[in-house]
């Protein structure tokens, strides 16, 4: 009993030396916060807060449930932010990432566990934000078939052979392109989406100006994500209109009926007035022939 008495002690003993030495590291070595994924078209960068003083960090990222991993330009850092675009090998996956406040360089520490926090899950493929695409207007001959020609944004990754991909080589058919157009004249909008970087768009009124602008469309995830930023507005040129263009048919119409029926109305005026006149030179005729 006595022995049991001891064992117990000791262990309370250490369990308490080991609940102080926590909570002097993480006095002298205090926990980051704000800890926050940014990515942009597949540059990803894990950043946090505050600055470090007296201390360093280190960031752990491993994919969800595989052994974690250390990049060599975020071990014992002053940084308060770590790019990890090539590292994330695999864009489908999940990662998450810990951030450990350790000693500066050179500092030893005899702890075993230093102060960390977590991240949230991240996924390239499905969280990180897209930018804004460039595009070029053509219009057709017949003035009455517009086609947009949009590039696909270069994005931070490289393949084996260490080219450059664009957001077409990584989301290949799930990329589609949603172009919001209205005439330049006019408030209303329409929409358009296209799984092409070609898009055409028929039938548009001849020889009218449209304005355009284009953005990234994600349909698989989630609705916060979705869509990429918008473009810069783009207006195709305007022809030199036909009066029946600039007014509309229904309007010409109109004003020649009214000219016409003013036009009758002056005629008619005209005559009468010639027969009134010639109806007093025939009184006029008449009386003469009387008097002689």
């Amino acid at each position: 009993m006595e022995c049991n008495r001891q064992m117990k002690f000791v262990m309370l003993e250490l369990a308490l030396v080991l609940f102080f030495m926590r909570s002097c590291a993480s006095e002298i070595f205090p926990k980051a916060q704000n800890v926050t994924w940014s990515s942009v078209n597949f540059k990803s960068i894990l950043t946090w807060s505050p600055k470090p003083t007296n201390y360093s960090y280190t960031v752990e990222f491993s994919e969800v449930g595989q052994d974690r991993k250390r990049t060599g330009h975020c071990i014992k850092t002053m940084e308060t932010e770590c790019d990890l675009t090539a590292e994330l090998q695999n864009p489908k996956a999940n990662y998450s990432a810990d951030i450990l406040s350790e000693p500066m360089q050179g500092v030893f520490s005899d702890l075993v566990e230093f102060p960390h926090v977590s991240s949230k899950k991240f996924s390239p493929y499905y969280d990180t934000a897209i930018g804004k695409p460039e595009f070029k207007i053509e219009v057709n001959s017949d003035k009455r078939k517009t086609t947009l020609y949009v590039t696909d944004i270069p994005t931070a990754l490289f393949n084996e052979d260490k080219k450059r991909l664009n957001i077409r080589d990584v989301f290949r058919d799930n990329l589609q392109y949603k172009v919001t157009y209205r005439k330049a004249k006019s408030t209303g909008k329409k929409e358009k989406i296209s799984k092409s970087s070609i898009i055409e768009l028929p039938d548009l009124d001849q020889g009218v100006s449209y304005c355009f602008y284009v953005q990234a469309f994600l349909s698989f995830r989630a609705l916060d994500k979705q869509h990429g930023e918008i473009s810069n507005i783009q207006c195709s040129p305007e022809d030199n209109t036909s009066i029946f263009e600039e007014y509309g048919m229904g309007v010409i119409v109109g004003a020649i009926l009214i000219i016409l029926a003013i036009t009758t109305i002056i005629i008619v005026i005209v005559m009468c007035c010639r027969r009134g006149k010639a109806a007093k030179n025939t009184g006029k005729e008449t009386l003469a022939l009387k008097g002689v």
